[in-house]
């Protein structure tokens, strides 16, 4: 059954993500302590949200920080606790106050401790292994750049290709940009490309090492529409042993 927590946003088309979601219903229930691993935009911090909505969320890394909030909280959500540097005295501070945690790693790790405080251990897969949920992802990103940009159209997914590198983070900064983009102006994005570059200029080659950012977009536009090298040569007016030089020259960003 499709299902969008309203409380998370957390899709739940796949089996995995039903599979997680049930977990942390039933956590909602309880009172164990939990702990949520899976790489960076899988959810892990929706769905810790969803089982304690009302604790504070720290982050492992700020350790100090992290040890008073223990001290003044009867239920915590701990980030990235794998970063943590003195796991050994932070379940301690746990046990002493008698703190109920969700926490979240990027990662499976064995640690005796980490062992001993969670009972409940749950993996959230990546967005590459539930491709049922990855559609819906996008439609629900699509919805909120039509809401925070005030657009009427869809966004044009025919060449669309789902940016997975960080799961939901960065499928959700690829919607967002391309929604913005598809219908901008030449002043518009001439105007992007300014404020991209007024910070980054200063050497006496600028213009040959900026030309990338005008070529590899019309170079591979092109290869697109044109689907050989000797039919974007005649278009742009250029010698094919220009094009074929200029393609070398930029074929880290034409891979």
């Amino acid at each position: 059954m499709v299902q969008v927590v309203v409380v998370t946003n957390f899709i739940t088309a796949s089996e995995a993500s039903s599979q997680a979601f049930k977990t942390a219903t039933l956590l909602k229930t309880l009172t164990v302590n939990a702990l949520i691993m899976g790489e960076v935009g899988v959810g892990k911090k929706c769905l810790a949200s969803f089982i304690l909505p009302d604790a504070s969320v720290e982050d492992a890394s700020n350790f100090d920080e992290l040890l008073i909030t223990l001290e003044s909280c009867n239920e915590i959500i701990i980030t990235n606790i794998e970063n943590s540097p003195n796991i050994k005295r932070l379940i301690q501070t746990i046990k002493e106050n008698n703190v109920r945690v969700i926490a979240t790693s990027k990662h499976a790790f064995s640690n005796e401790f980490i062992d001993e405080m969670f009972s409940v251990k749950f993996d959230i897969p990546s967005l590459v292994n539930r491709p049922e949920d990855v559609n819906l992802l996008i439609q629900m990103f699509e919805d909120e750049a039509a809401s925070l940009f005030g657009g009427e159209q869809s966004l044009n997914r025919e060449n669309f290709q789902a940016d997975l590198s960080q799961n939901a983070k960065s499928l959700k900064r690829q919607v967002m940009i391309n929604y913005l983009l598809q219908d901008i102006q030449d002043k518009e994005l001439m105007e992007i490309i300014q404020n991209y570059l007024h910070d980054k200029l200063g050497s006496n080659s600028d213009y040959r090492n900026f030309l990338y950012l005008y070529e590899v977009p019309l170079i591979k536009s092109g290869l697109k529409k044109f689907k050989s090298q000797l039919q974007l040569s005649d278009r742009l007016g250029l010698n094919r042993n220009t094009l074929r030089k200029k393609i070398a020259d930029n074929k880290e960003y034409l891979q």
